[in-house]
């Protein structure tokens, strides 16, 4: 009997990430290593909110080694395999109305437009997991956020930290323990669901 194929993982990177990448820290590096090898997940993903903060960091960061990281990645993100999207076919106010939503709910703190947006738009790409390691992201009540978007008709992506993807998840078993992230076997949803939900 033929192996079934699991779904194809698609991943959405937040502007920290990026940042990190760019800088060339260790766990960015592995955890997006680790999706790529054991995932048939193509590019990673930059939603058009992600590189509109990264294109306003590079032109007037505060802080050079953010200003040259984010530079560095908008010149070099197609050789590291990272793919910038510009337009999520949904409309913008469409985009808005969803994220206005989050925020009307406290799902993240009312000053978080721009994390409402970056979640929204990689909902609305079909993303199975957000990458990032922003705490307002990372604290998000996701039983509440599948609720909010169900209404409009999206699935959540589970979000995740990259130290939480470099651990190792016992797909077969439904265990965790420390190591290097295992990311095949079952649906992606159960996948993404365990890894994003192990401490980092």
């Amino acid at each position: 009997m033929a192996r079934p194929i699991n779904p194809p993982v698609r991943v959405a990177a937040d502007t920290n990430v990026g940042l990190d990448f760019a800088i060339e820290r260790e766990w960015v590096v592995d955890a997006l290593t680790t999706i790529r090898q054991r995932t048939s997940s193509g590019p990673i993903l930059v939603p058009p909110s992600t590189a509109q903060e990264l294109a306003f960091i590079a032109d007037y960061g505060d802080i050079a080694e953010d200003q040259q990281a984010a530079s560095r990645f908008l010149q070099s993100h197609r050789a590291w395999g990272f793919q910038l999207i510009n337009h999520v076919p949904f409309g913008h106010e469409f985009i808005e109305r969803i994220a206005l939503r989050l925020l009307q709910q406290n799902l993240l703190p009312s000053e978080e437009v721009h994390d409402a947006f970056i979640l929204t738009e990689s909902a609305l790409l079909n993303c199975s997991i957000l990458l990032t390691s922003d705490e307002h992201l990372r604290g998000i009540d996701f039983e509440r956020l599948t609720f909010e978007l169900r209404a409009f008709d999206v699935t959540a992506p589970v979000i995740a930290t990259p130290r939480a993807v470099n651990i190792t998840v016992e797909v077969t078993t439904g265990t965790t323990s420390q190591g290097s992230a295992t990311l095949c076997g079952p649906p992606v949803s159960a996948t993404a669901t365990a890894i994003a939900t192990t401490p980092p």
